[in-house]
C-alpha cells in the first residue's frame, strides 16, 4: 500500500475504545503542528447528513454522488450501487498529501500496513498481534501477560501515544519508507 504521506493505523475489536482514544490524541498531535488526515472504516450504514437538508434529500432523490462544500468544510458523498467493502488503497486517493503530514486509519485491521493494536481486557477478545505481523506497538488498558518485544502504552496515558507516533512519523521520513 502506498501513500505520499506516513500510514498508521489503529486496530481493535468493536468496542476496544478506538474512538475514544483517538479522540484524546489528535489534539496532542495537532498541538503539535500535524496536520491529519484520518480514514474511519465502519461496518454499518450511516449518514453524514440530516433528512430534510438540501445534500440528503439530492442524494435521496437519485444523485450517486454529493458534494457540499461551504467556505470552512467540504463532504462528497457516494452511494454505491453494490455492498462492497471499501479498499484502503482506493480511500487514500481521495487525500491532498500536499495538505497532510499524517493519516490515520481507524479500522481495516485485515490490511496490510502498519497498525498500533488497541486492547481493552473488559471486551474479551484475543490480542490481535500474534496473528498479524504489521502490528508495531500495543496500547491497553492492563497489564498484558504476554511474551512480546512490541513497544506497550497505557490506553489512559494519550500522550504516551502520541509521542510514539511522532517517533513513527519520523523514523518513517527519515528512511524515506513511506507507506
Amino acid at each position: 500500500m502506498h501513500s505520499a504521506i506516513p500510514l498508521l493505523g489503529f486496530a481493535a475489536y468493536s468496542g476496544s475504545g478506538k474512538t475514544t482514544l483517538l479522540k484524546k490524541v489528535l489534539p496532542l498531535l495537532c498541538e503539535q503542528g500535524l496536520r491529519i488526515g484520518m480514514i474511519k472504516h465502519s461496518h454499518h450504514q450511516f449518514e453524514v447528513d440530516t433528512p430534510g437538508k438540501d445534500s440528503y434529500e439530492l442524494r435521496k432523490a437519485g444523485a450517486q454522488q454529493m458534494l457540499i462544500a461551504s467556505p470552512t468544510r467540504q463532504a462528497f458523498m457516494i452511494d454505491k450501487p453494490q455492498a462492497l467493502e471499501p479498499q484502503l488503497r482506493d480511500l487514500l486517493q481521495a487525500f491532498d498529501p500536499a495538505q497532510l503530514d499524517l493519516i490515520l486509519v481507524e479500522g481495516f485491521r485485515h490490511e496490510a500496513f502498519a497498525k498500533i493494536e488497541v486492547h481493552r481486557s473488559a471486551t474479551g477478545k484475543p490480542l490481535l498481534f500474534p496473528q498479524d505481523e504489521n502490528i508495531i506497538a500495543l496500547v491497553a488498558d492492563a497489564d498484558l501477560q504476554v511474551q512480546s518485544a512490541l513497544p506497550r502504552m497505557d490506553i489512559n496515558q494519550p500522550q504516551q501515544l502520541a509521542a510514539f507516533i511522532l517517533r513513527y512519523r519520523q523514523d518513517c521520513l527519515a528512511s524515506e519508507q513511506i507507506l
